[in-house]
């Protein structure tokens, strides 16, 4: 009896142990930019300007990053995150309401991200993001997460030409653009961007994948914000590995950016 009460004792210190720890660090103070001190389980050595020479730098985070101290991770160079948030007409992700809370506490700079399903119309992709995304005074703007999605069960073989590909996309962008009052930030990778001519796209921010070559590179020409440069990332506060991201600018511009653009 008394070892079953220990093995249940220390089984429940385990499951705590997973658990959202509690901050090591005080919240920093407002505005404050941090230097980055990540580091990468699996280094690239980019071409061109490595990520690492850009001053602003932050994480994007998911249902697989339940543990974060943020305050810790803010004070280590974590100045913004991009959240995720919902998929299709009706997934919410799990951590989403956990992280959107806890991050702003700490002062990092937030926003929410929806990644696109093409089974389910724009409309009620859109008003699926809206309903679980409050507009929060402060907010980054939305982002719309398009790639293509081989795992889902009934969306995986559901490749649209083209021109319907950046309709859709329009439409979702004008629904959430409306609610929001800010101009979505639009996410992807090399090989959707070129399959679906997102070059031909005007006048939005980009946040573009490129983790085995620079992103200059892997998309020639193409203006953009942000770069996520890692998938492998090693930061103080954060169990385990998560996206790195950089701001194409210096602090002054990050300052700049945020003025024009958060809610």
């Amino acid at each position: 009896m008394f070892l079953t009460r220990r093995l249940a004792l220390l089984s429940l210190l385990a499951l705590a142990a997973c658990g959202a720890p509690r901050s090591s660090a005080p919240p920093a103070p407002a505005g404050v930019i941090f230097a980055p001190n990540f580091s990468d389980a699996h280094p690239v050595d980019f071409s061109g300007r490595a990520p690492q020479r850009y001053p602003v730098q932050g994480i994007d985070a998911a249902r697989f990053q339940t543990s974060i101290d943020w305050n810790t991770a803010r004070r280590n160079g974590v100045n913004f995150a991009f959240l995720k948030a919902t998929e299709g007409g009706d997934l919410l992700d799990p951590e989403f309401k956990n992280h959107w809370r806890d991050a702003g506490h700490a002062g990092v700079e937030r926003g929410a991200y929806h990644f696109y399903y093409f089974c389910t119309s724009p409309e009620d992709q859109a008003r699926w993001f809206i309903r679980n995304v409050p507009r929060t005074k402060g907010m980054l703007p939305p982002v719309l997460d398009m790639e293509w999605n081989p795992f889902s069960p009934t969306c995986a073989h559901v490749r649209p030409p083209a021109s319907e590909v950046r309709d859709q996309m329009r439409r979702w962008i004008r629904i959430v653009e409306s609610y929001y009052g800010q101009r979505p930030i639009i996410y992807t990778t090399p090989q959707f961007y070129a399959e679906n001519g997102l070059g031909s796209l005007r006048g939005y921010d980009f946040w573009l994948r490129a983790t085995a070559r620079n992103v200059s590179e892997a998309y020639p020409g193409q203006s953009w914000k942000f770069w996520q440069y890692s998938a492998t990332g090693i930061i103080p506060g954060i169990v385990g590995k998560v996206d790195l991201n950089v701001f194409n600018g210096s602090r002054a511009d990050w300052t700049a950016w945020l003025a024009a653009h958060k809610l």
